[in-house]
C-alpha cells in the first residue's frame, strides 16, 4: 500500500503542476532545416519580399492610372490610349510576377513547413512568411497572444470579428485591434483568393474561441476533475492488481520449482543450477512488473492532462515521447525489411556455397575424389582458406545493408580496427603466412616424428600460429611457425612406411676380431630386433680404421619411426648379447680395466663352468755354469 500512496501522492503533486502551468508558449518550427537549406529559404524569402514591393508600387501606379482614365473629359483620346496601355502593361508585369510568386513558393513547400498557430493546443493555420519587420515566427507568436487575449476578454463576442479589406492586406480586426494581416503571399501559400483565406481564418478563430470558452466553463471543468480523479483512481487499481498478480506468480514459482525447474544444462555442464534459475526468473517478472507499472503511470499522465484545457499540449507532447520512439522503431523494422531480405537471401546462397565446399573438402579427405597435384592432407587448410575468404567477401556484400553502415561513427569504429588489427598483428601476420607455406611445402603432418634445430618428437598440433611437439620426455614444445620455416627440419616419417627409415649405430671393435665375423654378429643383432624390417636386409658399413680398432656402423630398416628411443635401447642390447654369446670382446683403446692380462671380459654367464683363467707362460732356459761365469 506504501507504493499505491506514493503513486497517488505523485498523480496529486503532478496534476496542479501542470493545470497550472504557463500557457504561453514559443511557436515552434514543425520541421527542422540544416543551414544549406536555411539559406536557400532566406533567398527567397527576400525575393518574394522584393516582388510584394514592386506589387505594392504598381499597385500605386495603377491607382493614379485608373484615376486618370476616369477623369476622362480632361485628356484627349490619344492620351486616353496611351493610359490604357500603360495600365495593361502593369496588369501584364503583375499577372507574371503572380507566376513567379507561385513557382518561388511551390519549391519553398518541399522543405519549408512555416509555423502553427495554436492558442489553444490545436492547430488553426500555419504562417509561412514575413510582413514588414516581423518574421514568420514572430507573426504567428503575435497572432497566438492576440487570440488567446481575446478568448479571456469576456467583452468579446465572437460575431464581432470583421474584415477590411485595404489595398495590399486584408485585415481581421475586432474593433481597433488588428488580429492579423493576409497578404497576397500568404494567399498564394494556401492557393486562395485574400478575402477567401481571411473568411477561412476568421470562422476557425471563431470556432476555437468559442470552443476553448465552452471547455473552460466551470461545469466542464468540474467534470473534467471528476473524469480526472477517476483516471487516477483506475490507475491506483491497476497498479495493486498488477503487484498482487506477480506476487501470486513469484509464491507459486517457490512452491512448486522442483516439480517444473530442472535448472539450465548444456551436456554436461550445468549452466544455472535450480535455485540461480528461480533468481532469474525472479528478477526477470519484477523488471516486467516494473515496466508495466511505469507504462500505467505514464499513459495515464496524457489521459488526465487531455481531460483539462490548459494541459492538452503537455499531454500531447506525453503521448508523443512514447508513441514517436515506437513508431520510428516500427518505421525503421519496416524500412529496413528489404535490406533484411537481401541480407537473408545472401547468407542462404553463402551457406549452400560452403556445404558445397565442404562436401569437396571431406570427398577429397576420405581419398573418394582424387585431384591430379593436390594432395588429401591439403584439403582442411584449404578449405580454411577458402572459408575466411567466403566470410571476408560476404562481408563487403552484406556491408552497404546494415543498419547505420553510412554513418561516421560506424565507418571511425571499422577503421580504427582495421588500424587495430593491422599494427597489433605484424608478428602474428608472419606466423600466419608461414604456416600456409609449410601447409603447402608438405613438411611434416600431424603424427610424424620431426626434428627442428635440436628439438626432437611428434607433431601432435599444427595451427596458423605455431606447431606443437611432444618429445620422448612427454614435454610439450610450441615452435613458432616463422622459426620453423627459417630452419631446417628433419621428417622421419615422410618415406618410412613405403622405404623405411635406416637407423644406425657405430661400435669399435679391435682388429683382432675378423671383419666377416663382425658384420654376420651384426647383422643377426639387428635382425633379432623389434620394429627392424626383414626385407631390405640390415647391412654393415666400415665407416673408419681407427689406430687400435674398426669403426662398424650397422644400418637397419624400420617403418616405425616413432619408435626410435625403444629401437636403439633394443639395438644396443642384442649387440651386447649377440657379441657375447660369440666371445668377441667389444673393446678399443679408449676402454681400459685394471686386471691380470688373463682374465677375460666375457660376463660369468657366458663362460662354461670349469673355466679357469689362464696363467702366465714362463719359459725357463738351464745354462751352462761355465758359460754363467763367462757372462759374468
Amino acid at each position: 500500500m506504501k507504493k499505491i500512496n506514493a503513486i497517488i501522492i505523485l498523480c496529486w503533486m503532478l496534476l496542479p503542476i501542470a493545470i497550472m502551468a504557463q500557457r504561453k508558449k514559443d511557436t515552434l518550427a514543425l520541421h527542422t532545416i540544416d543551414s544549406a537549406q536555411q539559406i536557400y529559404i532566406q533567398q527567397q524569402a527576400n525575393q518574394l519580399k522584393q516582388i510584394e514591393l514592386e506589387r505594392q508600387a504598381d499597385s500605386l501606379k495603377k491607382i493614379n492610372l485608373f484615376l486618370e482614365l476616369q477623369n476622362f473629359s480632361t485628356i484627349n483620346h490619344q492620351q486616353k490610349q496611351v493610359l490604357q496601355q500603360q495600365l495593361d502593361v502593369l496588369k501584364q508585369k503583375d499577372s507574371l510576377r503572380v507566376a513567379v510568386q507561385k513557382q518561388k513558393i511551390d519549391s519553398l513547400k518541399k522543405i519549408m513547413h512555416g509555423y502553427v498557430v495554436a492558442p489553444f493546443g490545436d492547430t488553426l493555420f500555419t504562417v509561412y512568411t514575413s510582413l514588414g519587420s516581423f518574421s514568420a515566427a514572430d507573426r504567428a507568436n503575435a497572432i497566438n497572444n492576440r487570440i488567446q487575449a481575446l478568448a479571456d476578454n469576456y467583452n468579446f463576442a465572437v460575431d464581432s470579428l470583421s474584415i477590411v479589406d485595404n489595398e495590399s492586406t486584408v485585415d481581421i480586426v475586432f474593433h481597433d485591434l488588428v488580429l492579423m494581416s493576409i497578404t497576397e503571399n500568404d494567399a498564394l501559400w494556401e492557393n486562395m483568393g485574400k478575402l477567401q483565406l481571411a473568411n477561412s481564418y476568421r470562422l476557425k478563430i471563431k470556432t476555437a474561441i468559442q470552443n476553448y470558452r465552452q471547455e473552460t466553463s466551470w461545469q466542464n471543468i468540474l467534470k473534467q476533475i471528476i473524469l480526472a480523479l477517476i483516471v487516477i483512481v483506475v490507475l491506483i487499481f491497476v497498479v495493486h492488481y498488477v503487484i498482487k498478480l506477480f506476487v501470486k506468480i513469484e509464491t507459486n514459482i517457490a512452491s512448486t520449482h522442483h516439480a517444473r525447474i530442472q535448472g539450465v544444462k548444456i551436456k554436461n555442464y550445468e549452466l544455472l543450477s535450480v535455485e540461480q534459475e528461480i533468481n532469474l526468473i525472479k528478477s526477470a517478472l519484477r523488471i516486467i512488473k516494473w515496466i508495466i507499472i511505469f507504462i500505467a503511470i505514464y499513459l495515464a499522465f496524457p489521459l488526465v492532462f487531455g481531460i483539462f484545457p490548459w494541459t492538452k499540449t503537455i499531454a500531447t507532447k506525453l503521448l508523443s515521447y512514447f508513441v514517436d520512439p515506437l513508431k520510428r522503431i516500427l518505421l525503421g523494422i519496416w524500412d529496413y525489411l528489404p535490406n533484411l531480405i537481401t541480407i537473408i537471401v545472401i547468407l542462404f546462397v553463402f551457406r549452400l556455397v560452403l556445404k558445397g565446399i565442404r562436401y569437396l573438402k571431406n570427398e577429397i579427405e576420405k581419398g573418394a575424389l582424387s585431384i591430379p597435384g593436390f594432395y588429401a592432407d591439403w584439403a582442411n587448410p584449404s578449405y580454411q582458406i577458402v572459408r575466411i575468404l567466403l566470410f571476408a567477401f560476404l562481408l563487403i556484400v552484406i556491408f552497404p545493408y546494415l543498419p547505420g553502415s553510412n554513418s561516421p561513427v560506424f565507418r571511425g569504429v571499422s577503421v580504427f580496427l582495421g588500424v587495430l588489427f593491422t599494427f597489433g598483428s605484424s608478428g602474428s601476420l608472419s606466423n600466419i603466412i608461414a604456416g600456409l607455406v609449410l601447409t603447402y611445402m608438405r613438411s611434416f603432418k600431424l603424427g610424424d616424428r620431426i626434428r627442428i634445430a635440436d628439438v626432437t618428437g611428434d607433431v601432435i598440433e599444427k595451427t596458423l600460429l605455431v606447431t606443437r611437439i611432444r618429445t620422448i620426455k612427454n614435454e610439450i614444445i610450441s615452435i613458432p611457425n616463422a622459426t620453423i620455416l627459417n630452419s631446417h627440419t628433419i621428417n622421419y616419417s615422410s618415406d618410412a612406411p613405403e622405404r623405411g627409415l635406416i637407423v644406425h649405430t657405430t661400435i669399435t671393435i679391435g682388429y683382432d676380431a675378423p671383419w666377416r665375423q663382425v658384420h654376420a654378429l651384426l647383422i643377426k643383432a639387428a635382425l633379432a630386433t623389434t620394429y627392424v624390417e626383414k626385407n631390405p636386409e640390415p647391412f654393415v658399413l666400415q665407416t673408419s680404421l681407427n689406430d687400435f680398432y674398426v669403426s662398424y656402423q650397422i644400418n637397419a630398416y624400420t617403418k616405425q619411426p616413432n619408435k626410435q628411443a625403444e629401437l636403439y635401447s633394443l639395438l644396443h642390447a642384442n649387440i651386447q648379447d649377440t657379441f657375447n654369446e660369440a666371445g668377441v670382446e667389444i673393446m678399443s683403446a679408449h676402454y681400459t680395466n685394471l686386471r691380470d692380462g688373463n682374465q677375460t671380459t666375457i660376463p660369468s654367464d657366458y663362460l662354461p663352468d670349469n673355466y679357469t683363467a689362464p696363467g702366465f707362460k714362463v719359459n725357463t732356459e738351464k745354462m751352462n755354469p761355465d758359460n754363467a761365469k763367462n757372462k759374468s
